[in-house]
């Protein structure tokens, strides 16, 4: 199906018209085997020279991911700059998590009854006005501390009604066979804001203060917008029956074991392998470091998760995704295991880039599998379901790692904890053996 025909949205002289669904459409290219090894080894771009929408989207969001972490990092300086307090500063992860927990779940099932492109278009349109206010806020100098989380509480919630939106667009902008590449291609601009946006944060709010972030992100809006706005209408295929209920994306989960062994295996990477609380700690008593040494931890796995997409080109090769999944999730164990038995900075630093990099790999087939595998009519649903775990499953890892460190030491709790991640792989493994054998060719949820 031609995109050209797609390129200016639906006026209201003429009706909408919903794209045929992306999986099944196009024959898989047969001469990517053939390709020349440095083309295999790095990420395959086929999605975005192919599919000018999802190029377009792509595009735009990896400037508004950039400029996202750049408002993250301006809000929390913010708030340590008006009060002093690091708990005052804790507290906007809490004002931003409860809103992704409550509105991701409904955000899901909004989007499996309305038309995904104009929910994006809200849900951007949303986000780019709370750049704006704080950006006022901070010309202004109000210098109130509940307009900062009040802000970061719409923000989360405009992300999360739309997020699961925008997330299950995909399949419908590029063909089945490209899923594979158009997830690392995501991780890609995902874990560029996570790297990038960051750094050049620090360096505007040094250079100019807060409210240079605050506008830049603003600006970045403006190229997820324009790609949103030339999508075509994007209501959900399939018979609806009513209104999408949260409920019946939970049974439909609960109902299909591949997918929930996908977020089971997932939940133990994050449970029992995700050691980020400790790392002031290890900062200290593994390394004798500081402030500068937690750094380098909190980002090393983002460096590791982007290198891996950068080098994905292999992905699209793989059938048994069931078994990349596992696979992947083991390694992230191990490398956390041995992260808190090796007490080598440099080492310890590569390890959790290992640990990042098979990450990226996990979430590419999980994403794949969800994506393909289920109906058009329950992705926004699934979608939701998984910004709940993403966003839980790594507080519930702080939990866990910060108990287990109480009672014994951080190193314990680390090497304890990749180790059960490793344990509950093979669990799994043993409960759903038919995870295993899933093929990328015959999708079954």
């Amino acid at each position: 199906m031609s995109k050209d025909q797609h390129s200016t949205p639906p006026t209201a002289a003429e009706p909408e018209q919903d794209p045929a669904p992306g999986p099944g459409h196009g024959p898989a290219p047969e001469a990517a085997a053939d390709a020349p090894w440095y083309r295999r080894a790095f990420a395959d771009l086929s999605p975005l020279r192919e599919n000018p929408d999802y190029r377009r989207l792509w595009a735009g969001q990896a400037v508004s991911s950039i400029g996202q972490q750049m408002t993250a990092v301006a809000v929390s300086v913010q708030v340590y700059d008006l009060t002093g307090s690091a708990f005052a500063t804790g507290l906007v992860g809490i004002f931003s998590l409860v809103p992704l927990v409550a509105f991701g779940l409904y955000g899901g099932a909004i989007a499996d009854t309305v038309d995904r492109r104009r929910l994006g278009l809200l849900g951007s349109a949303g986000l780019a006005v709370v750049s704006a206010v704080l950006a006022a806020q901070a010309l202004a100098g109000l210098g109130l501390v509940a307009v900062l989380y009040a802000a970061v509480a719409v923000q989360a919630g405009f992300f999360a009604i739309s997020s699961p939106a925008r997330s299950a667009m995909i399949p419908r902008l590029v063909p089945s066979h490209q899923l594979p590449a158009a997830n690392a291609l995501n991780t890609v601009s995902m874990n560029l804001g996570l790297t990038v946006g960051p750094m050049l944060g620090g360096v505007l709010i040094g250079a100019y203060g807060a409210q240079a972030a605050y506008l830049v992100d603003t600006v970045a809006f403006t190229a997820t917008l324009y790609a949103m706005w030339r999508l075509p209408a994007m209501r959900p295929l399939g018979e609806r029956k009513g209104r999408a209920s949260v409920l019946d994306g939970l049974r439909f989960l609960r109902e299909q074991p591949n997918l929930r062994t996908s977020f089971l295996a997932d939940l133990a990477a994050m449970v029992f392998g995700m050691p980020r609380a400790l790392f002031p700690a290890i900062a200290v008593t593994f390394y004798g470091g500081d402030a500068g040494t937690v750094g380098l931890l909190v980002s090393a796995p983002a460096v590791g998760a982007l290198i891996g997409a950068l080098f994905s080109g292999w992905v699209g090769r793989v059938h048994r995704q069931g078994v990349a999944v596992l696979a992947a999730v083991t390694a992230w164990g191990l490398a956390i295991a041995a992260f808190g038995a090796l007490h080598n900075l440099w080492l310890g630093l590569l390890l959790l880039a290992v640990a990042g990099c098979a990450d990226t790999v996990s979430m590419i087939f999980r994403n794949t599998m969800m994506q393909v595998a289920a109906p058009d009519e329950m992705r926004g649903r699934l979608q939701g379901i998984f910004i709940v775990v993403v966003a839980g499953g790594p507080r519930l890892g702080d939990f866990e790692s910060g108990s287990v460190a109480a009672l014994t030491n951080p190193a314990t709790s680390v090497i304890t904890g990749g180790l059960a991640c490793v344990a509950a792989v093979f669990l799994l493994a043993a409960r759903r053996p038919a995870f295993l054998t899933y093929d990328a060719r015959h999708p079954t949820p």
